[in-house]
């Protein structure tokens, strides 16, 4: 709804703002109660925006922040994660379990660069030592990477250049120089 001031400025609030401050066609509102009607209306939009994103994929505490600081003040972006983060729609350790899970089991990462994913998503050093703990046995990491170079890097191990290349790549992933060595082991590579 648009309200309009007698000096013809013009602000847009939801009409169940309105309805819950009682404003009607005539009402002389103070300029108190106008701020604080525009902010709820902000903190409306800014929730309505959050469950909108929140509807599309899951998100960190620190990550909807950054999205909605960009739109909203520093208080009402902080207060709506906090809302969200009560009522349970943002939660930091189902997040970075499922974001583990898709790191470790579909793109086959190392755990220096799942630590690192998570650590740039705003994830808490606690959480991601919880999560990360389920994967990082050294039985888990070493199937992981013997099936991500059977299925990847196979075929670039004819050479000492291929098996540099590898390496370097298999580092990027995440994966130490121990961990790479140990599988590379495998191939019997006399160059």
């Amino acid at each position: 709804m648009c309200v309009v001031f007698d000096d013809d400025r013009r602000i847009y609030i939801h009409s169940r703002i309105l309805t819950e401050y009682h404003l009607k066609e005539g009402t002389n509102v103070p300029e108190s109660a106008v701020e604080e009607m525009v902010e709820a209306n902000d903190r409306r939009r800014a929730r309505e925006r959050a469950l909108y994103l929140l509807d599309v994929r899951d998100y960190s505490f620190m990550e909807m922040y950054e999205k909605l600081i960009k739109n909203y003040s520093e208080e009402i972006s902080l207060g709506v994660c906090k809302d969200l983060a009560g009522s349970r729609l943002i939660d930091d350790r189902r997040y970075a379990q499922t974001r583990a899970r898709e790191l470790f089991e579909v793109k086959r990462v190392g755990v220096w660069k799942a630590k690192q994913e998570l650590k740039r998503r705003g994830i808490p050093d606690s959480i991601i030592e919880d999560v990360i703990e389920e994967y990082a046995g050294e039985e888990d990491t070493f199937s992981r990477l013997e099936e991500l170079v059977e299925k990847k890097y196979e075929r670039y191990l004819t050479d000492d250049k291929g098996v540099k290349k590898v390496k370097n790549a298999l580092l990027r992933q995440g994966y130490s120089y121990s961990e790479i060595n140990a599988v590379l082991d495998l191939y019997d590579l006399d160059f």
